[in-house]
């Protein structure tokens, strides 16, 4: 073809390219960058907050340690329910039971060892060797040991045997409600303090958790159970109550046909006992630093020894990415010896693990919270360090279970 006769034809393509793609650009869509795909956990996330877990524990200390069989462990119980139903988390229920005498808390050796799995108050049980230096842990059972008269007064009713109550709600599941994730932590304490970081630290964990998955613009394809142990320091009593009355109700529709499911089955069990004070190891003085460690982390532990160890560890490795993925502050780290906490119960016959600000039976067991079960267990021992330690074991633990219970944005 001839050039000259070429050249205007190609000069006509490339004008109506000019105007095409002049439109284009003018379109209201195109002319805006692409929208980012909003990420539901991490909006979840952000609705945790430090000054409303710190609010909550609180909240919890005005009933001071909240001891078992006492009349301030019941007023506790009513208010955690009126704090989950205002949250959303309306379909709140008790599960009941009896329990008798409170046994002998007495001081022992930070390294005693017993079988895996027991329940014996003031034991480093269940494998983990501790280092360095190491103090006697045990109960206080001196109520005089308590300087603050307000908290004393408090305290001093003793625990009663008779019926005991624990309560707990659910977010059901839109796709499977016969399935559930059960994210727990114990309410009592003892010790004539506050239990403030024993076990308020992670009840208040659990609460918030409720409150941020009540909200009525989120929904998840399977169900979670929010649960508030009680008599955990007794022996893990409410928890092993629970299994032995629910256990067997796993997975069942209840009428017939309904779609309901008042047990689903458990996929997965994460309890959390003492969220705060992550300072070290005892100095060879038997001091501790005052502030928190900059090491500090989550620990995540499941129980090697259980039936269900594998399941657990893979529950386990799931929480640790969902830390270094979602928590602001403090990285997770994972171990393999869980005990004397309330997922032990389950750890047979479902995936099983619990967050800790320490391991429990090389650290905790060996003298590295001086709170533990002491007088000083109190709001006021606690920095925004040590609380923000708690926060971010929520973050871990909320983004985990947002991620495995298949959780979005209406």
């Amino acid at each position: 073809m001839n050039d000259r006769l070429a050249q205007p034809k190609t000069k006509r393509v490339l004008r109506i390219i000019s105007v095409v793609t002049a439109l284009l650009l003018a379109s209201p869509v195109l002319a805006q960058p692409a929208a980012r795909t909003v990420d539901p956990v991490r909006v979840l996330v952000k609705r945790l907050d430090l000054e409303r877990y710190k609010a909550t524990i609180k909240g919890l200390t005005q009933f001071g340690d909240r001891r078992q069989g006492t009349a301030r462990n019941r007023a506790a119980i009513d208010w955690i329910e009126g704090q989950l139903k205002s949250y959303g988390c309306t379909n709140t229920e008790r599960l009941t039971y009896t329990f008798g005498d409170e046994p002998v808390h007495r001081v022992a050796p930070a390294r005693a060892v017993v079988d895996i799995g027991s329940d014996e108050p003031g034991l480093s049980v269940g494998g983990g060797r501790s280092r360095g230096a190491t103090l006697q842990t045990g109960v206080n059972s001196n109520p005089n040991a308590q300087p603050d008269a307000r908290v004393r007064a408090l305290n001093t009713p003793p625990a009663i045997p008779g019926p005991r109550e624990e309560v707990y709600c659910t977010k059901i599941g839109t796709g499977h409600p016969g399935e559930m994730y059960i994210i727990s932590a114990h309410m009592d304490g003892i010790g004539f303090g506050e239990a403030a970081n024993d076990d308020g630290s992670g009840t208040a964990l659990v609460m918030e958790l409720a409150r941020v998955f009540s909200s009525p613009d989120i929904q998840t394809d399977r169900s979670i159970r929010f649960i508030l142990w009680n008599n955990e320091e007794t022996g893990l009593n409410g928890a092993k109550a629970y299994v032995d009355q629910r256990a067997a109700l796993q997975g069942k529709e209840s009428p017939a046909g309904s779609g309901r499911y008042p047990e689903p089955k458990w996929l997965g069990v994460i309890q959390h006992d003492m969220m705060l004070f992550d300072h070290g190891m005892p100095r060879a003085d038997g001091s501790m630093s005052p502030v928190q460690r900059p090491e500090a982390d989550v620990n995540i532990e499941f129980q090697s020894a259980s039936k269900r160890a594998a399941q657990s560890q893979e529950l386990a490795w799931a929480l640790h990415a969902a830390n270094e993925r979602y928590a602001t502050d403090y990285p997770a780290a994972v171990g393999r010896h869980m005990t004397n906490t309330d997922s032990t119960p389950f750890m047979d016959l479902a995936p099983a693990v619990s967050l800790r600000e320490n391991d429990r039976g090389a650290q905790v067991g060996s003298g590295w919270d001086p709170q533990w079960h002491q007088p000083t267990d109190l709001y006021t021992t606690y920095s925004d360090k040590d609380f923000l330690l708690g926060l971010n074991a929520a973050q871990t633990t909320l983004s985990a279970t947002a991620r495995l219970a298949g959780a979005t944005l209406r």
